[in-house]
C-alpha cells in the first residue's frame, strides 16, 4: 500500500530549490528537487539514492535516513513514517485486533456531556456514546468515517469544515498504511475509497500522513446548527490500536448550548437508549 520509493519521491517533488541553496533558472522542469541534487545533499551516492527511489536499495542506515529527512524538510510525524517506512521489510507488525475491554465502555458511559468514541486506525467507530450517536445521526457501531467524508454524499453537509476533514483522514490511513502494510480490511477500505472518491484518489496520490491529536471540529447538525467543537485524541495503551476521541465545547458557548439541545431531544425521543453492543474486529 505504501513504500519508501514513492513517499521519497513524493517528498522531493515539493522541496523548493532556492530555500534548499539550489540556484533555479527560468528553464527548469523539475518540481522540486533532482535526485542527484537529494544525494548530494544528504551526501550519499547518486546510485545509491536512485537505488532508494527505484525500490532496490534495501534497509538503509539511521544516518541515511536522518539526512533525507533533513534534506526533504521533514516535520516530526513525516520523520518517523520514512523511518518506518524503510525498515518494513525487517519489521512487520500484526495487525492489532481491537478488542474493547468492558472497563473501556464504562468509560464511555462516564462521559455524559461530550460526544466519546472509540476508534481503531481504519476509522471504524467501534463504540460511542449516546451524544456521538445522536451527532453522527446513527447508531454506532457500524459507522467508519473514512466511508462517512468520502462515499456518502447526503452526509457531507454534517461536516462544516469538511475539506479539512478529508485531509486528516487520508493522513491518518497513509500513516495506519505504513505501520500495518499486512491488513487485508485496510488494503480493502483503501481500494474501495480509491474506486469511489475522485478526491480520495487525489489526496492518496500526494502522500501526505498526519497524525491526529487534537484540534477543532466542527459539525452542521441538522436539528441544533453549527457545533464548534473541540477533539481530544487519546490513544489506548496495550498496543491496541485503538483511540479514545472526546469532543468537547467551550463552558459558555453556543456549542455547549446545542450540546445540551441535542441531548434534551433525545430525552424527548421514546427510542431506546441502551448503548449498542460493541463491534467485533
Amino acid at each position: 500500500m505504501d513504500d519508501l520509493a514513492g513517499f521519497l519521491r513524493t517528498r522531493r517533488s515539493r522541496v523548493d530549490p532556492a530555500a534548499a541553496g539550489i540556484p533555479t533558472g527560468r528553464y527548469r522542469r523539475v518540481d522540486g528537487l533532482r535526485r542527484e541534487e537529494v544525494a548530494h545533499l544528504s551526501g550519499v551516492s547518486v546510485d545509491y539514492y536512485v537505488r532508494l527511489e527505484q525500490g532496490r536499495a534495501t534497509q538503509p542506515s539511521e544516518q541515511v535516513l536522518d539526512a533525507l529527512a533533513r534534506v526533504l524538510g521533514l516535520d516530526e510525524t513525516e520523520r518517523a513514517h520514512l523511518h518506518r517506512l524503510a525498515h518494513q521489510r525487517r519489521r512487520r507488525p500484526k495487525t492489532p485486533g481491537g478488542q474493547i475491554r468492558p472497563e473501556l465502555l464504562r468509560v464511555l458511559d462516564l462521559v455524559a456531556d461530550a460526544p466519546a468514541l472509540i476508534m481503531n486506525h481504519r476509522l471504524d467507530v467501534l463504540a460511542g456514546n449516546r451524544l456521538a450517536e445522536l451527532l453522527y445521526g446513527r447508531v454506532m457501531p457500524g459507522l467508519n468515517t473514512a466511508r462517512h467524508l468520502f462515499l456518502e454524499e447526503a452526509e457531507r453537509g454534517l461536516y462544516a469544515e469538511w475539506e479539512t476533514c478529508t485531509l486528516d483522514a487520508v493522513g491518518h490511513l497513509r500513516l495506519a498504511a505504513g505501520k500495518y502494510p499486512d491488513d487485508p480490511r485496510l488494503v480493502s477500505l483503501i481500494g474501495e475509497l480509491a474506486v469511489g472518491s475522485e478526491r480520495f484518489r487525489r489526496l492518496w496520490a500526494r502522500a501526505d500522513v498526519r497524525a491526529r491529536t487534537h484540534g477543532r471540529k466542527a459539525y452542521r447538525h441538522p436539528m441544533v446548527g453549527l457545533l464548534e467543537l473541540h477533539q481530544e485524541n487519546f490513544a489506548l495503551p496495550d498496543e491496541s490500536g485503538l483511540e479514545l476521541l472526546v469532543l468537547s465545547a467551550v463552558p459558555g458557548s453556543p456549542a455547549e448550548d446545542g450540546l445540551r439541545l441535542l441531548a434534551g431531544l433525545d430525552a424527548d425521543s421514546p427510542a431506546d437508549s441502551t448503548p449498542a453492543a460493541p463491534m467485533r474486529e
